[in-house]
């Protein structure tokens, strides 16, 4: 087979069967679908093996839970195929997908290729405007585009890679914000990247996922994850750092955007030095054009008052 597909399963049992048709009703046919139950409580597991059972494609691995980090790096090990893409369990995508992403990065001779990404809330899919145009990017073009994030994210589950780029690469076991943690690595190891300026890939928001819960020490991550970064590009891709430190700043937004009721008096103490740091970029911040002007417009509530700063952010 050509492509290995990875999917992590964690008590996903209302969502799973339309996530896995989504693979299996794929234009392109010549992969195998990994199927990783991290140690699921519902009937996850069972569901998986009833699809492996259907479709000799599919290849389903029962594990202890360790987070969804874990789950991947099980399905990397596993992984056959010379190219390697990623769904969560609870998404879905459209038919041609992976024919795309394997036209794209085949016929450019790159290392990597990526989609849009369509945002859906409430079970509703936004509209978008198709598109076949594939831009084609060097390493440190790819690296500003999914720094600023407006075509292109850092999300691992709307690309394809060479499995190559994991030969020394794992997801971070226990943290948040996985894909930050790891991106660059990956980029770094590119001498092309392509985007199918589409999206085909659909990310299901939901009230109990990572992306809406309430804070939480592990939000730090996302912090910690864009420093990481920002030193590895300062040091190695000095043409791209002023994007790197506005995703630092980004970062730094989106924990304190997070902590608006905070009992803990460590967390009350670290938002104080989140809004510091802040503070002390104002003038990037306001001069710097990735960031809109409601962002801009909040960081001027905040250097006036940080509880003020927390209304705000409430309201929305």
């Amino acid at each position: 087979m050509k492509i290995s597909i990875v999917m992590p399963v964690y008590n996903v049992s209302e969502y799973l069967p339309k996530a896995i048709d989504s693979v299996l009703k794929q234009t392109f046919k010549d992969f195998e679908l990994l199927l990783i139950d991290d140690g699921s409580k519902d009937d996850s597991g069972k569901i998986c093996d009833e699809y492996a059972k259907k479709d000799s494609r599919i290849t389903v691995f029962h594990k202890e839970n360790g987070g969804l980090s874990s789950a991947r790096n099980y399905g990397i090990e596993h992984a056959k195929a010379e190219f390697i893409g990623f769904i969560d369990s609870d998404d879905f995508i459209s038919e041609n997908m992976y024919e795309r992403l394997y036209e794209a990065i085949t016929s450019n001779s790159a290392d990597m290729s990526m989609c849009r990404v369509l945002d859906c809330y409430g079970g509703v899919i936004p509209k978008f405007e198709s598109s076949d145009k594939v831009e084609v990017y060097t390493r440190e073009e790819a690296m500003k585009e999914i720094l600023i994030a407006e075509k292109a994210s850092v999300w691992a589950v709307n690309k394809l890679y060479k499995k190559s780029l994991f030969d020394n690469v794992r997801y971070p076991v226990g943290k948040i914000t996985e894909d930050g943690f790891v991106i660059l690595d990956l980029l770094s190891q590119c001498s092309r990247v392509v985007l199918v300026n589409d999206a085909v890939y659909y990310y299901i928001h939901r009230e109990n996922s990572i992306t809406t819960t309430k804070f939480s020490a592990k939000n730090y991550n996302t912090i910690e994850a864009w420093e990481r970064n920002y030193e590895i590009v300062k040091e190695n891709f000095p043409s791209v750092e002023y994007e790197a430190k506005m995703r630092v700043i980004w970062a730094y937004f989106n924990v304190l955007d997070k902590m608006i009721d905070l009992s803990d008096p460590e967390d009350i103490k670290k938002r104080r030095e989140i809004i510091k740091y802040i503070r002390s970029n104002f003038s990037f911040i306001m001069k710097c054009p990735y960031f809109h002007k409601s962002r801009k417009l909040s960081t001027v509530v905040l250097m006036v008052s940080g509880g003020l700063y927390r209304k705000l952010i409430a309201f929305k």
